[in-house]
């Protein structure tokens, strides 16, 4: 079962809102704002670090283990659109050199959306 199941996203509009879910966070971290402070923190910091593996992926291996944390971290924190993006870059065939440049960068900009959604959220 991926993320495409009722059970993680649903609502498919979740993913023409905004980038994090922010009600999904708050089941998420059972309410607690520190706790939701921390798990967003760790996004931000952990995120360019995974998107570094997913570019620099030399094998299918490291590709598809690098797009599936992306995958995970983003279903945890509600961030839907990030998390099918990641879905599918790790459903693509490592060998696919144009179809996986393509994937990058649907990644690579949902989480840019993602990164500047954290920022917003910690700037209040």
């Amino acid at each position: 079962m991926g993320i495409n199941s009722a059970a993680v996203c649903p609502q498919r509009n979740d993913l023409r809102s905004t980038p994090i879910d922010r009600g999904h966070l708050a089941r998420f971290t059972r309410g607690d704002l520190t706790l939701e402070r921390e798990v967003l923190e760790l996004v931000r910091v952990q995120l360019p670090l995974s998107l570094d593996r997913l570019r620099a992926a030399a094998s299918d291996t490291e590709w598809k283990n690098a797009a599936h944390t992306i995958k995970g971290s983003a279903a945890a924190i509600g961030a839907w659109r990030l998390a099918r993006a990641a879905e599918w870059a790790e459903a693509v065939d490592f060998a696919g050199g144009g179809r996986r440049q393509r994937a990058l960068g649907r990644v690579r900009a949902a989480a840019g959306d993602v990164l500047r959604h954290i920022k917003r959220l910690a700037a209040r």
